[in-house]
């Protein structure tokens, strides 16, 4: 049986603020580095979905959110690279971030603002879901500077090789602990700019088609390999992403305190 050479953590221009490729350019950089599908992980949060008005109602604003994961799903089509939609949810409680599989379209139109929730309350959410819609959650480089590891009941894995090189996100740490913790792991290139390309990702056992077939394998859990790059090339803006991280800790931190 054929192997299957998917990155779980891309990002797009048009949906991510911190993007710089567009959809389409993302899904064909990715065929001919030889991956056989991709999931658009955009950023989901507050942040974005405030720069619409108020009254335009929620169904539009997911459509603006969609336009990278459309135009690298369409150019997808049009290659063979099998693009499917996830989401990097951030709540409005904390700086951890979440890789969410399993959703589509209809999903994020009929569960509106999910970064209000908290992890805690997502967590019950996702349990409610029928059979046909259930999805996994994932926290994303959860050793970053300023992050800590979700609590392990409301997770399903965790990131252990995030592949940004602009960021540190201590994945030997990360991989220690899901051994530890006998977690699901994942890995992913945080794709946003060029130098990302191919640094991440796994090679699945079998093909997937849609987010339906991708949980089942994640679920399973077996035959699964890492892809990682333990080069890591020196970046100034690493060193500025990381004092960030830790304003951001010190923010949420006194936000506790109150």
């Amino acid at each position: 049986m054929k192997s299957f050479r998917i990155d779980l953590h891309v990002h797009t221009r048009e949906s991510s603020f911190c993007g710089r490729t567009e959809g389409r350019l993302v899904a064909q950089l990715y065929k001919k580095a030889g991956y056989d599908g991709i999931v658009i992980t955009d950023h989901y949060n507050r942040r974005f979905f405030r720069k619409f008005p108020q009254s335009l109602p929620w169904s539009a604003r997911v459509d603006h959110f969609l336009q990278g994961y459309r135009g690298a799903q369409e150019e997808g089509e049009r290659i063979g690279l099998t693009v499917l939609l996830g989401i990097e949810l951030k709540f409005d409680d904390s700086p951890r971030e979440y890789l969410i599989y399993g959703i589509d379209e209809t999903f994020l139109k009929n569960h509106p603002a999910l970064y209000k929730m908290g992890i805690a309350k997502f967590r019950k959410f996702s349990k409610q879901l029928p059979p046909s819609e259930k999805i996994l959650i994932y926290q994303a480089h959860p050793f970053r500077p300023g992050i800590t590891p979700a609590p392990l009941g409301l997770i399903d894995g965790i990131e252990v090789y995030n592949g940004n090189p602009r960021q540190n996100s201590n994945n030997n740490t990360a991989l220690a602990f899901a051994r530890q913790n006998n977690l699901r792991m994942i890995s992913g290139s945080d794709f946003h700019r060029l130098p990302d390309l191919a640094r991440g990702g796994l090679i699945l056992p079998e093909a997937v088609e849609d987010s339906r077939g991708l949980v089942r394998v994640l679920k399973r859990n077996e035959g699964i390999q890492l892809i990682t790059d333990t080069h890591t090339p020196f970046s100034l803006l690493r060193l500025v992403t990381g004092a960030g991280n830790l304003v951001k800790k010190l923010y949420y931190q006194v936000k506790e305190d109150f």
